[in-house]
């Protein structure tokens, strides 16, 4: 996993050269925001910034904000060279140097949709998101990764459909008639499909390893839309601003 993120790191400093931002001091301010900040009032009550499993830090570069998903969070601020040289040995400083990426990168132009959806956004994105699939991938096996309910909702009556979380409140229910497993179908579970559906917070948590080199993939969310754009990979955000 070091290799991915140093590859993550270094990609980004080519990116940066001649932008003349390595000699200045910059401000950049990580900080965990409010579920009412964060996703508005979506009308239901079932996401996991909601519940207080997760938060969203999010970091300010120059005019433009970059967030990610974390269950380890708190401020942070620093130079932009030295994010770039943080120890990534755990999900707080992880997060900071993904939503400081996000933040740079849109600084630079090079992304959008780096603030999380509102209010009726997510329920809209899960509905696009049904119809992309449809006319890229016909009718196939997915499996979600992390449990995001408006997609499980909308996905569920149309395809074969498995969702993994990490979540122990979530693991072993039932949402809109899909079981809901835990980590360790994982394997199974993308053996079984055809494509895999994974947030972008598996890049915090340090788990996206175990997703790049089987099946498809389509990374979802403002997490990585830094790291996705650098990459290459591919990524569904559909309403993110």
């Amino acid at each position: 996993m070091n290799d991915l993120y140093d590859e993550i790191r270094e990609r980004t400093r080519q990116l940066l050269k001649g932008q003349d931002l390595f000699g200045e001091r910059v401000r950049i301010r990580a900080r965990a925001l409010s579920t009412e900040e964060a996703i508005g009032n979506p009308e239901s009550d079932d996401f996991p910034l909601q519940k207080g499993k997760e938060r969203l830090m999010q970091a300010e570069f120059g005019n433009a904000l970059g967030q990610a998903f974390t269950d380890r969070y708190g401020d942070f601020e620093g130079t932009l060279e030295q994010v770039l040289e943080i120890s990534l040995e755990n999900n707080y400083r992880r997060a900071i140097f993904v939503a400081t990426l996000n933040a740079v990168l849109r600084h630079m132009n090079q992304i959008d949709g780096t603030v999380h959806c509102r209010d009726q956004g997510p329920a809209q994105c899960a509905e696009e998101l049904r119809h992309y699939i449809r006319t890229h991938y016909g009718w196939i096996r997915i499996v979600l990764i992390g449990f995001q309910p408006r997609m499980v909702e909308s996905l569920a009556p149309c395809y074969p459909l498995r969702v993994i979380d990490m979540d122990p409140d979530t693991i072993g229910t039932r949402k809109f008639q899909i079981a809901i497993e835990g980590p360790e179908a994982t394997e199974e579970a993308i053996l079984w499909a055809d494509l895999l559906l994974v947030t972008g917070t598996t890049l915090v948590n340090g788990t996206i390893g175990s997703f790049l080199e089987s099946k498809p993939v389509i990374f979802y969310g403002t997490t990585i839309a830094g790291a996705a754009h650098l990459m290459n990979w591919d990524r569904f955000c559909a309403k993110g601003t």
